[in-house]
């Protein structure tokens, strides 16, 4: 019994070596470190969705974290917030990983939706909801505000189905 344990123990101790868990905790990223984007993925249109692609760039001097799905809200021209519901992309197998960020560094992550099929109490209308032209991405603390190339309407009340963050643009 005692072997089963040591050898536990050991097995733990080589796969947090493996990973990297010895190493420095770097601090999660807050709004004021990221500068972002988020435009949409050409030839992604069809079936009434579209993809458009987040990437947030460490614009500071200190290395910070980002992991899991991205906190955005959706904004009017003039700043006013939108209806905004995340939903993971891939429901039951979304897998968060920690993508460490040393300055000048990007992760990215995808948000499909529909500009232009009504959901549920967004019938009559001549859009499904106002056309959204920000994007502000949360950090642990703060937000930081990204353009939304090009501006359009996200239907079905803002939901956006994210996926995590993940390393590069």
């Amino acid at each position: 019994m005692k072997a089963v344990a040591v050898l536990i123990v050991v097995a733990a101790a080589l796969v947090g070596c493996a990973s990297g868990a010895h190493s420095a905790t770097v601090p999660f990223c807050n709004g004021g470190q990221l500068k972002g984007t988020f435009k949409v993925v050409p030839g992604s249109a069809g079936a009434g969705n579209i993809v458009y692609k987040l990437v947030v760039t460490n614009k500071s001097a200190k290395s910070c974290s980002v992991t899991g799905l991205p906190i955005v809200r959706l904004h009017t021209k003039t700043g006013k917030a939108q209806p905004t519901h995340i939903i993971p992309a891939f429901r039951g197998a979304l897998t968060a990983i920690l993508v460490r960020l040393a300055p000048g560094q990007s992760a990215h992550a995808t948000a499909r939706f529909s500009p232009d099929v009504p959901g549920t109490g967004e019938g009559g209308r001549r859009q499904c909801e106002p056309t959204s032209y920000w994007l502000t991405v949360s950090g642990r603390t703060g937000t930081t505000k990204v353009a939304i190339t090009p501006p359009t309407p996200v239907c079905e009340h803002g939901q956006l189905q994210l996926t995590a963050y993940a390393r590069g643009r």
